[in-house]
């Protein structure tokens, strides 16, 4: 018997409970190093966890669904020969027979890698073909990536993979994209082709001092995530504002008397209102599958945070069953989370419809774009007093300037008029009902 090997999850950053979605092999399965044993999905990336050295896979410890962590055991794999000793001056042959431990390499988001980042050793390594060139074989690839094809109207049947045996990864998609959009001349592979430019390529440092600064974790992902909405959701922007002078009167009125620990913002009231106007408007807490509309009956809103390392966007749930000190309470409990880089995976899953506030920096309109799979995004710009004409008479009046970006696939102008009419007038005139 040779040497059996209880395979781990290895150090995945500050990702916990992370789902796994996908499991390719089976008891009996030879399996060499790198080969993918597992694919497993956070909200923001998937990632495979390889084979960290060659044998037979004897037990799966996992199923599809299962939640795991750093150090979750995933398979138990028997080896001809034994593992790599991380000791120093260890020894180097265990025991035939006994059961040892150890985790997989170090595994890449798939996610994270930008479109224009060099080739990895894998994908060096491996020699890529296409599914055409495996002769009707189904390509190769994670149902993440599957679906992070489909969202982009890529068949992966034209897409080279990069991993062993053709297999396709995320970024192996995006390059896909990439040479699409940069090509200059049609191609019969896609139905839908981009003639543009290439990126230019300029040496600043040619004109002076410069300095380079690597993308964080956050603006890497959001970079190819923003980059794909943008693109692929046709965006409008309708711009509107809401008198909220007795609700800021009230909100500051709240903030005297409530306890001093929950500070009430304008933020917890929108949310609020935003039940309202989404209950009106199922169409805006929706999202698209294929040809069909899924229409949510839960209220889970999320509002953009602002970190050093970029934008997150933390979710509070059933907002319809919470009033609004509650509300107040979780957004600065979230928003101090995010701050810290300690959102927990449930913290940012789930959204059905985004606030993205800039009043406390400034502002009087912004296009906020669109956080796929949701179909609407409302942006929030600075608070102002302007003369409102009334009752024969100007009088000054606190306007709170509204951005609605919307999914045109699903939303109309006029039905994107209404709502922010309708949402406009929950903030005028609904205060203590809110509560």
């Amino acid at each position: 018997m040779g040497t059996l090997v209880s395979i781990k999850v290895p150090d995945i950053g500050d990702f916990t409970d992370v789902k796994v979605i996908e499991i390719t092999v089976k008891p009996g399965d030879k399996v060499s190093i790198d080969d993918p044993l597992v694919t497993i999905e956070s909200d923001k990336a998937s990632m495979e966890v390889p084979a960290p050295q060659s044998g037979v896979v004897r037990e799966l410890k996992v199923k599809l669904g299962d939640q795991l962590s750093e150090g979750s055991p995933i398979l138990v794999l028997e080896t001809e020969a034994a593992p790599p000793d991380p000791a120093a001056n260890g020894p180097s042959t265990p025991p035939r027979g006994r059961l040892i431990e150890t985790a997989a390499t170090p595994i890449a988001p798939e996610a994270a890698p930008p479109l224009s980042s060099a080739p990895t050793a894998q994908s060096q390594a491996a020699s890529p073909v296409t599914a055409a060139q495996r002769a009707g074989t189904k390509p190769h690839a994670s149902p993440a990536v599957r679906r992070f094809a489909r969202d982009l109207g890529v068949d992966l049947s034209q897409v080279k993979g990069s991993g062993l045996k053709g297999r396709i990864f995320r970024s192996d998609v995006e390059g896909f994209v990439k040479q699409l959009l940069t090509s200059s001349a049609p191609s019969a592979s896609s139905a839908a082709t981009f003639n543009l430019l290439s990126w230019p390529r300029v040496d600043f440092a040619k004109f002076g001092p410069i300095e380079t600064k690597p993308l964080s974790r956050i603006r890497k992902i959001a970079k190819g995530n923003l980059a794909r909405n943008w693109v692929m959701i046709p965006h409008v922007t309708q711009f509107d504002e809401a008198d909220v002078t007795e609700l800021e009167a009230f909100r500051r009125e709240l903030n005297q008397t409530a306890n001093d620990s929950v500070r009430v913002t304008l933020l917890a009231f929108v949310l609020k209102a935003l039940v309202a106007a989404l209950s009106e408007f199922p169409e805006f807490n929706s999202s698209l599958d294929d040809e069909a509309l899924i229409l949510k009956k839960y209220f889970h809103l999320g509002f953009a945070a602002d970190t050093r390392e970029g934008l997150v966007v933390p979710v509070i749930r059933d907002v319809d069953k919470k009033g609004v000190l509650q509300i107040a309470k979780e957004t600065a409990s979230l928003a101090e989370a995010a701050r810290a880089g300690q959102l927990k995976l449930t913290d940012i899953q789930g959204g059905c419809f985004t606030v993205s506030s800039l009043g406390g920096i400034g502002g009087s309109a912004f296009t906020p774009i669109i956080n796929a799979p949701e179909v609407a995004i409302l942006g929030l710009s600075k608070l102002a007093t302007k003369p409102v004409y009334r009752d024969g008479a100007f009088m000054p009046r606190l306007i709170l300037p509204l951005s609605l970006s919307y999914d045109h696939r699903v939303i109309d102008g006029a039905v994107a008029a209404r709502f922010t009419t309708f949402l406009s007038g929950v903030l005028r005139d609904l205060r203590r009902a809110l509560l």
